[in-house]
């Protein structure tokens, strides 16, 4: 077996959230007085680096940005677009979260394959985790009530610890599950899940059915990318 430890993002990756996340993007903006009509597409590009980012590349684009700007609004832990107010930003994330937290499951559920995917891999002997820039509650119970008992770990975005793509709660994960890096893969959709797996000193694999296109993933030279749940399992069994 090529890899012991499988850790896995969550949204674009083992579970489709975007229609929940539009809601609760839409929801939290207009009850702030801002632009409110974001649709998928927009919500893909906004998210992948937790919800102040995504709350930050709504505002830009509202402000005027560019959204082939938008991959560099907000991707550092403290780079905030001139054209953004940060305390409205966090203003809006206290309606978000509990929002969210009460509205993450109505529309969300696994890609294909995946649940049969994470079965496979907990009888090859591998251990798996979720590590995600989501709200640590709402990875909680989303693993809980779709994935239960197929995840070892799960972990979200918390206070006290650098969200992704710092490797700390990659690395958090791997402590506790006492995982050799050479032995341990990161699973992610999108730029931000590579930046992590490097930093974490960890293997990758792309897939390209979440947020980010084949085409975007080539251009951020990930290496290994898949198109399905049984070529995942390929990637960390065989």
């Amino acid at each position: 077996m090529k890899y012991e430890t499988a850790i896995f993002d969550m949204d674009g990756t083992v579970l489709d959230t975007v229609d929940d996340l539009t809601l609760a993007l839409n929801y939290a903006l207009q009850q702030s007085g801002h632009s409110h009509n974001w649709n998928r597409e927009d919500t893909k590009k906004f998210f992948g680096s937790g919800v102040i980012v995504a709350l930050t590349r709504a505002l830009a684009v509202e402000g005027g940005i560019d959204e082939k700007d938008l991959e560099q609004v907000g991707t550092d832990q403290d780079a905030i677009s001139p054209k953004v107010n940060h305390t409205e930003v966090l203003r809006i994330a206290e309606i978000f979260k509990p929002y969210y937290a009460d509205h993450c499951h109505i529309k969300t559920g696994p890609y294909p394959g995946i649940p049969l995917l994470l079965r496979r891999l907990k009888e090859a002997g591998v251990k798996t985790a979720v590590v995600s820039n989501k709200p640590d509650p709402a990875v909680r119970t989303l693993s809980a009530e779709l994935f239960p008992g197929l995840f070892d770990l799960a972990v979200g975005e918390q206070e006290g610890i650098k969200r992704k793509p710092a490797p700390d709660m990659t690395l958090k994960v791997m402590e506790q599950l006492r995982a050799k890096a050479e032995k341990t893969v990161y699973i992610g959709d999108s730029e931000i899940d590579l930046q992590t797996a490097r930093n974490s000193g960890i293997d990758y694999i792309s897939v390209d059915w979440g947020f980010r296109s084949r085409k975007f993933l080539e251009a951020h030279h990930a290496s290994c990318i898949v198109s399905s749940a049984d070529a995942v399992y390929e990637a960390i069994c065989v």
